[in-house]
């Protein structure tokens, strides 16, 4: 059991059966009353977040995890199939534990998984993935409007928004937590 005094970001508790990791907390008091605590915890299941406010006096149900660097090898119907990069074990992960940006993962890549005992709890896919596109427009020569941007198809299938000057075959980085082009890489 953990208190409020014990709450640190990315902390991992357990509020009516559903895992929750802390993404913002803020201890207040208050000249007059008690303190209480204003939380932000994010669902490990659903993604969704949660705002509440807890009393000093509150007890919740700490929950430990291991996390485990696992490769991403294929995708079977709504499933991940991961290896365990130590004891070569596959492991197939239900795609909703997947945190967003999963459009992106290509196989071979490495994931963060979030094991409770051998339950896994949550996929982590890495902030920066390097993809090729394999479709999009051509930008039209002289179209130089600052800002404009296109649709491009990347070669796991993910669509994202990029610059006209990119083209079929160019390498980009994408930031997989908004989904967003970052910079053209050279190959």
């Amino acid at each position: 059991m953990v208190t409020t005094s014990d709450f640190r970001t990315g902390l991992i508790v357990k509020i009516d059966g559903e895992l929750f990791s802390i993404v913002e907390f803020q201890h207040v008091k208050m000249a007059r009353g008690a303190a209480f605590t204003r939380t932000k915890m994010k669902s490990l299941q659903t993604g969704r977040v949660l705002e509440r406010t807890f009393r000093g006096s509150d007890k919740l149900e700490d929950v430990r995890v291991e996390r485990r660097t696992m490769q991403y090898l294929y995708r079977d119907g709504d499933n991940l199939v991961c290896m365990d990069n130590e004891t070569y074990e596959q492991l197939s992960i239900d795609s909703n534990l997947m945190t967003p940006g999963s459009d992106f993962l290509k196989e071979g890549e490495k994931v963060s998984i979030l094991m409770n005992g051998e339950t896994p709890v949550a996929a982590e896919m890495p902030f920066f993935v390097v993809l090729e596109i394999i479709k999009t427009d051509p930008g039209l020569k002289g179209d130089t409007v600052s800002g404009a941007t296109k649709p491009a198809t990347v070669e796991t299938g993910g669509k994202v928004q990029v610059p006209l000057f990119i083209e079929e075959g160019d390498f980009i980085k994408i930031d997989t937590r908004s989904s967003t082009y970052l910079e053209r890489v050279n190959k």
